[in-house]
């Protein structure tokens, strides 16, 4: 876990990189729970004897899944000390590479992009790759932003 002492040492670690979360387990409860709270009750994701016999073997995560898990991964990396509060503001260019199977197990690796005052705060832009275990490609590569109010 990287520790900053406000803003000003973040802003010190533009093109960092601050290291990787825990592995994490996607398990078909997660997977169930994110399909009810938003709607897509798709079978590859849905119907785990359907999906064995579809394109992936099995189900497989909801791509929208696997970047709502970044907030909790970061947290494993980073943490800001003697701000108000950390606001999302969005996310820039965001892919998904390679599908996640259900019992995989995912972490993310962090860099700090940008740090850029502003207004109501200081907009952070972070570099976030979602790795796959075992796979050579990344789940989720995003550029995540967040407002970080002193």
């Amino acid at each position: 876990m990287r520790t900053f002492n406000g803003v000003d040492e973040l802003q010190a670690a533009v093109g960092e990189h601050l290291g990787h979360s825990d592995w994490h387990e996607v398990t078909q409860q997660q997977v169930d729970t994110f399909a009810d709270a938003t709607g897509d009750h798709q079978w590859i994701h849905v119907d785990p004897e359907k999906a064995k016999s579809g394109p992936f073997g099995g189900t497989i995560a909801h791509g929208y899944l696997t970047l709502s898990m970044i907030p909790m991964l970061a947290w494993e990396v980073y943490e800001v000390k003697g701000i108000t509060m950390g606001i999302n503001y969005g996310s820039n260019k965001v892919r998904f590479p390679t599908p996640v199977p259900v019992g995989s197990r995912v972490r993310a690796g962090v860099e700090v992009a940008e740090v850029t005052p502003g207004p109501k705060g200081v907009q952070c832009v972070f570099k976030v790759t979602v790795e796959l275990e075992g796979s050579d490609r990344p789940a989720c590569v995003a550029e995540t932003v967040t407002v970080i109010v002193p």
